[in-house]
This record gives structure tokens, sequence and C-alpha cells, in this order.
């Protein structure tokens, strides 16, 4: 279906080639997963399927790209439209209509579908994705998850033979996440859909592929083999490479029949995690209300996140750098949130988790000012963040969005930091040094907008912790970061907490979450129904537990790495 010829792909000023002679055959009916650290060009090659690349994004591609025997060379996006139906790591650059219905319907009407065959795709791409009760609402007020859902159900409704999906489970919960994969599965099994998927949440995908891709390597087979020598691998096989276990496990069924010997050398041992701070720092009392998708706007700009230079609290102070009293909002008809009581001291980190659409970036967007409370107060350093001069309030919190380019208007990367700098009162290539910390190998004369999702993260990221704030808030840091830039985040956000900094994430990663949290509050429509430790909340959640307290439940493991040091 798919045949790459010998291809290689420069894009212009860059030294060296994005891909390099790829050589390879894709079979029809298959689910294809692409594998490899930030910025090796899996984004690139799945441009080259469906002619992005070299014909919207500029650079020089050799060798030959067909599919289904069409050349990209010499068949541009608009000709393949019919047979590949494509969805990138930015589902909103993809939108050309106002509401959810409308933009199901636009492929289908662009290539000329009778009005009955339309309606009739459109109303089983509502079901197929749970989308029904969002058909008329706005896609700018839909959550992040959200606009995910629709921008896959878009690009199904034509029915293309080809599926070229860039991080499509990286913006949704767990369980939506296996709706959206439950679906892709059906379209190979049932009607031999070839299906190219980039993603770096592994443990989500790696058992729904046919064959696995590394890059950069360039190399192809079955996912166990690749797993065995891949860099980038999900807690179950790290748990396997550590047990020893041949042949690799790749879903936690399989390692659970294998733990036994493993659960008997950890039984009586007690995991190692987060040191918690005392007193405890975040209580939620009371609910958060909306429904589905009332907790994300439009976006914007986020003109007032620069950072300034601060001096934290040291872990031991029990005052709380934050505070909200019968916080309640309203976003036109919709109960955002309802009476949420919190309070957030130094040396903490919490966990926001819950199905997308609760009102966690609602919650974190009032923590900055950015929405007015409808209901009760919030207080940050004894400061109302709305009604805060913003010079004053980045001294105390800072956010770092769930779309990054909000936090990016100059024109290279070095531009960027150099700002940021200017702006914390920090040392000259602070950032920078973080940067290279999170990911490195990012080019300093590299526009932000040439930058693959994760890296731009990585860059927004920088430009926020090189200000220290006391108070941070992540909105799902870690899309489009691989295992190993997870890991360095962290290790960062880990002496950020010891250092005394709170920080508050709102994540759907529950491995992140494992690793990082001394406590998890879980929020459904809006409602608060789990609050307690990381080890007690997820390991008791069938949605929300890490791989690791699946395999080894009933016992507290959370991560690999508290297995291997207790081994």
């Amino acid at each position: 279906m798919i045949r790459f010829d010998n291809v290689s792909v420069t894009y212009e000023d860059a030294t060296a080639p994005t891909l390099r002679n790829v050589d390879l055959t894709v079979p029809e009916g298959e689910l294809v997963l692409l594998v490899g650290p930030s910025g090796v060009g899996k984004s690139t090659l799945l441009g080259a399927v469906s002619g992005l690349v070299p014909h919207f994004t500029g650079g020089t591609l050799t060798g030959r790209v067909t599919v289904d025997g069409r050349d990209t060379r010499t068949h541009p996006p608009r000709e393949l439209a019919d047979l590949v139906g494509t969805v990138g790591q930015d589902p909103s650059a993809h939108f050309v209509t106002d509401t959810v219905e409308d933009e199901l319907a636009y492929g289908m009407e662009s290539l000329g579908l009778p009005p009955a065959v339309m309606r009739r795709r459109v109303e089983e791409t509502l079901d197929l994705l749970g989308l029904a009760e969002l058909r008329d609402r706005p896609l700018a007020t839909l959550s992040g998850g959200q606009r995910q859902r629709v921008a896959i159900g878009s690009v199904l409704t034509p029915h293309p033979k080809v599926l070229v999906l860039d991080e499509p489970t990286s913006a949704l919960d767990p369980s939506a996440a296996e709706d959206v994969l439950a679906v892709l599965q059906r379209l190979v099994h049932d009607l031999g859909t070839t299906v190219l998927l980039a993603e770096h949440r592994l443990e989500r995908v790696v058992q729904y592929a046919d064959q696995v891709l590394l890059l950069p390597e360039a190399a192809m087979g079955p996912p166990a083999e690749i797993m065995a020598v891949s860099p980038v691998h999900p807690p179950v096989v790290a748990l396997g490479r550590l047990a020893g276990w041949s042949p690799l496990p790749l879903t936690v069924r399989d390692a659970r029949r294998r733990s036994g010997e493993l659960k008997g050398l950890l039984e009586g041992q007690v995991p190692a995690g987060p040191r918690t701070p005392a007193p405890p720092a975040f209580e939620v009392r009371g609910s958060g209300g909306g429904a589905p998708g009332s907790g994300k706007g439009p976006g914007g700009g986020f003109p007032f996140f620069r950072r300034r230079r601060t001096h934290p609290t040291t872990p031991t102070d029990p005052a709380p750098l934050l505070r909200t009293t019968a916080l309640g909002v309203r976003r036109g008809r919709v109960e955002a949130l309802r009476r949420i009581d919190l309070q957030v001291t130094p040396g903490e980190t919490i966990a926001l988790m819950g199905r997308n659409g609760a009102g966690k970036s609602t919650l974190l967007s009032t923590l900055v000012g950015m929405i007015a409370p409808t209901t009760g107060t919030v207080r940050i350093a004894g400061r109302t963040p709305h009604t805060t001069d913003p010079r004053e309030l980045i001294r105390h919190v800072g956010l770092v969005p769930q779309e990054p380019r909000d936090l990016l208007y100059a024109d290279t990367v070095s531009a960027e930091c150099a700002a940021a700098d200017e702006d914390a009162d920090a040392e000259p290539g602070t950032c920078r040094a973080l940067v290279e910390e999170l990911l490195p190998g990012v080019t300093a004369g590299t526009h932000p907008r040439d930058l693959s999702e994760g890296q731009r993260l990585a860059l927004a990221l920088a430009v926020v912790l090189t200000g220290r704030p006391p108070l941070l808030l992540l909105d799902e840091p870690t899309r489009g970061l691989d295992y190993a830039a997870k890991a360095r985040l962290v290790a960062h956000l880990r002496g950020l907490a010891a250092d005394g900094h709170a920080i508050v994430l709102a994540t759907h990663d529950v491995e992140l979450a494992a690793e990082l949290a001394h406590r998890v509050v879980i929020i459904a429509d809006g409602e608060v129904v789990a609050d307690g430790p990381t080890a007690e909340v997820v390991v008791s959640s069938p949605a929300f537990s890490p791989q690791i307290a699946k395999i080894l439940a009933p016992q507290h493991w959370l991560t690999v790495e508290q297995v291997e040091a207790a081994l």
C-alpha cells in the first residue's frame, strides 16, 4: 500500500537530512506504529505519505514515496485527499468550520459525496467517537481532547484507504484513548484500512500494532522484536527487561501472568515514593461543575506568562501559596466549577486527573487570572489573580498552557531564550541550558514553528521554568515528549519541589502522575470523585492506574524505578 524507495528529506538550512535512506513497504490493512525519540523525523515521514512533505513544508525529498500506486512527488495533497486521511499533532490547525457536525461533513463535501451518504457517515462517526452530545457545539468551546476526537472523526468520514495519525491520543484521557484505538483497530480488521501512527505514549498503543517502525534506523518488524532493542519503550517492556522475561510482554495481561516470582521477591517491601511535605498541601472539597468541554476555551494569547526571578519559600513553611474558597466559575450556560476549596503549600506536587472536559484547564486558567471567578475567591500569595497587575502576578505563579505556541513569539529558539532570561532577570544562557536539559539537540537558529510538538513544549517549559515561580501550573506537560525527555522533566520538577516550589499539573499521563505526584485528585463530570495520596488513588482506579500498578496489584508499586530500587 505504501512504498518508500530510498527516501531522504532535508529541510532548508538544515545541516543534515531529517530522514535518511528510508527503504520499506507498509502492507495494506496493517496498523504500523512509528517510534523513536523526539525530533527524529516521525512527523516528516507521516507528512511524506500525505504529500505535505515537501509540497507544503518545503525542503528537498529524494527517492520516491508511492501510496496505492500514486507518486507523492507528482500528486499534491489535494490529489491524495480521497486516499489518505491525516491528523497532525495540532488538531485545531486542521479545522475549517465552526461546529462539530460541520467539521465532520466538510471532507465529504469537498469530495462531492451525496447528501444521504454524508448524513449516514456523520451519524456513524458521532457514535463511534462518542461525539453525539457535542454535534452542535462550536469547536472553539471544546476541550483539547474533544478537539482531537473531532479531528480524527473528520478524516474517518471520507473512508480513506490510508490513515496517517500523529500523536492521536496525546490529549485524550485513558478511556477516550482506548475508544479511539478500538475504532482504529476495527477499521484495520474489518475494512482493511492501512493505519500509520506515531505516538509517544507507547503503553497505550503498542499492543494494537501489527508492525513497529523504529526511527532513525528505519527498522521495521513485529512489536516484541523492535521493543527489545528500542531506546523508547513502555513501562511493561521496561519491567520485562528488568525481570529478564523472554519474549518481552507487551500487555499488562501478559506481564501479570509472569509476575508471580517477582511479586514474591517484592512481598513485604515498601515502595519508595515522593516525599510528602508537611502539612498536607492540597485539599479539594465540594464539587467542580461543568459539562464536557467546559474545561477549555478558544485559547488565544498568553501575554503575561513570562517569569521574574523569585525567592521560593522553604518546603517547611506551612503558609499556603494558593488558597481558594467556594470557587465557582460559570461560562455561558455551563457551570464549569462549583464550590472548590483547595490550598497548595510549598514543596508539594499535585496531579489533577479526569476525563476530557472535566474543568481541569478552567481551574488552572482561573488560578492565573485568565478567568474571573463567578463566586468564591482565589488568593495567591495574598493576591487576587484576576485583579492583580500581571507584572506582579508573574512573580508568584507560572502557567505552561496546553498549546505551547501560545507562549512563543520570537523568530528563533535563541531569541526566545534570550527574552526569557531578560524577563526573569536570570543569567544569560539559563533558558537555553534548560532547553538542552529537557530535550538536547534543539538548534538555536530554528524557528519555534518548525520544531516538533515535543520540542515546542520543551521550549515553552524552559521559558516558564527560567523564572522559577514559587507556584508552577502545568497543563498536559508531557504531550509530545518521549520517555527520555519525560524522565528529564520529572527530574527537574522533583528538584523544584525539593527546593520548595509547589507544582500543580493537569494530566492524562498516568505514568507521570505515578512518578511525580504526592497527591492525585480525580474529577469526573465536574465532581471530585477521588482525592488522596497517589498510591492509594491510582491503584484503586482501573482507568487511571499505571501499568506497573496493574501488573503487581494488590501491592502498591507504581513505577519500574521503585521496583528496581527494591530489587
